[in-house]
């Protein structure tokens, strides 16, 4: 079996090698076992050629998967996507062809809500912003929101969330469970708001899909008229899809001299940026958000997972058997939790001004690509243990997401 994948995927080689010998499922139920092949390609230039013959494909976000790519092959049965979205994804042309797609919701949730704290924490610093007394509205309350409205909640960060789709699938379910009147059926509790109100927050953070059309679509869900509505004072920060914000809006209010503080992960047309909007930006990155090594890994252990459930393997590795300990892997505290603390904790494990300061020196030498193939590693919050002293009575380093030691 011939196993093609993104060559930055981490720990691919580790996941899938010992699956290039098995083959899919024969009519009775059986695996034969056969000589394999593990194929890296890069993902933004992969050619219908190059996957002709391969049994499994496994992408990121920046290939599209579609009829133009896969004319050539008759003999693919699984796609997988180790990325949350699946807007590069054609999935009913795979569903037409009976191959089987899988992609990994949530993977790097975790990492997104980080770089956003980070963000917040060196704008905090940067212009003396007490956090506990901003305002966060999050666009989108799926995986990453959720993840970015838990780390909030721990630091007594009020938020508000949008969400239409999800409101209105909570009031379905509030029916639903009045017409059983099973009071134990598990209904989401959260209190949904409007766009408009949102937007209204002190900080505005996006996190939905690339949604073109329909009843809700999110292209450009920020544009010329709602971009003129934010005040001088607010912060905008997108680590989803570019195409959410109209870059050339944006960039004309800042030209026009607006003060909005913004923070761009993610840019209209990549790989080619709006170079001109960059200067305007507080923070600045290159689709990196996502990029922890456990966020990336995350994605190919849950193809791995898919993968070995349609092989009818049983899966041998978990993601706990390949990642190193952290560069700092245990720290102690012995003082009240603080922003202060807050400030030199996340800096710790992940200053996004790092990032920000590549971006801006290497990408017209490297290009937007090589930034994100090169990307240096980054851990997310778990892979340091925070040890707490005996008087010391707040537990927020933990509900952060940083380990504790397990008694």
């Amino acid at each position: 079996m011939k196993i093609y994948f993104d060559e930055n995927m981490p720990f691919a080689e580790e996941f899938f090698s010992e699956l290039c010998h098995h083959r899919f499922a024969n009519s009775d139920g059986s695996n034969d076992v056969e000589q394999g092949e593990l194929v890296p390609f890069s993902g933004r230039t992969l050619t219908a050629e190059q996957v002709a013959d391969a049994d499994v494909l496994l992408v990121r976000s920046i290939t599209q998967v579609n009829e133009q790519l896969l004319h050539l092959n008759d003999k693919l049965a699984f796609v997988g996507s180790a990325t949350i979205g699946t807007d590069h994804i054609d999935k009913d042309y795979l569903a037409k062809r009976n191959i089987s797609f899988h992609s990994a919701p949530g993977c790097n949730a975790v990492s997104v809500a980080e770089y956003v704290l980070s963000a917040l924490v060196v704008l905090a610093e940067r212009y003396l912003l007490d956090l506990s007394s901003l305002t966060v509205g999050i666009v989108g309350g799926g995986n990453t929101g959720t993840r970015l409205s838990e780390k909030l909640t721990a630091l007594g960060i009020g938020h508000k969330i949008c969400d239409p789709l999800l409101a209105a699938k909570q009031a379905q379910e509030q029916i639903n469970k009045q017409a059983q009147d099973i009071s134990e059926t598990e209904v989401d509790k959260r209190i949904y708001v409007s766009l408009q109100e949102v937007l209204a927050c002190d900080v505005i953070s996006l996190h939905v899909p690339k949604v073109v059309g329909g009843e809700h679509p999110t292209y450009q869900l920020l544009n010329k008229d709602n971009l003129a509505q934010l005040r001088d004072e607010q912060i905008l920060i997108s680590a989803c899809r570019g195409d959410v914000i109209d870059n050339h809006a944006l960039l004309a209010l800042k030209k026009a001299g607006h003060g909005l503080k913004v923070v761009l992960d993610v840019w209209q047309g990549e790989p080619d940026v709006l170079t001109a909007l960059i200067p305007f930006t507080e923070i600045a990155t290159a689709h990196i958000a996502g990029y922890s090594l456990e966020g990336k890994a995350r994605g190919s252990e849950m193809l791995y997972q898919a993968l070995c459930q349609q092989l009818k393997v049983e899966p041998k590795y978990q993601l706990a058997n390949f990642l190193p300990s952290a560069s700092i892997p245990t720290i102690e505290i012995n003082q009240e939790f603080s922003q202060i603390l807050l400030n030199q904790l996340v800096k710790m494990v992940y200053d996004v001004r790092r990032d920000d300061a590549i971006f801006r020196q290497q990408l017209s030498i490297q290009g937007f690509d090589s930034l994100r193939k090169n990307y240096p590693v980054r851990r997310e919050f778990s892979a340091v243990t925070v040890n707490l002293s005996s008087n010391t009575e707040s537990d927020v380093p933990h509900r952060l997401g940083f380990s504790k030691t397990s008694n």
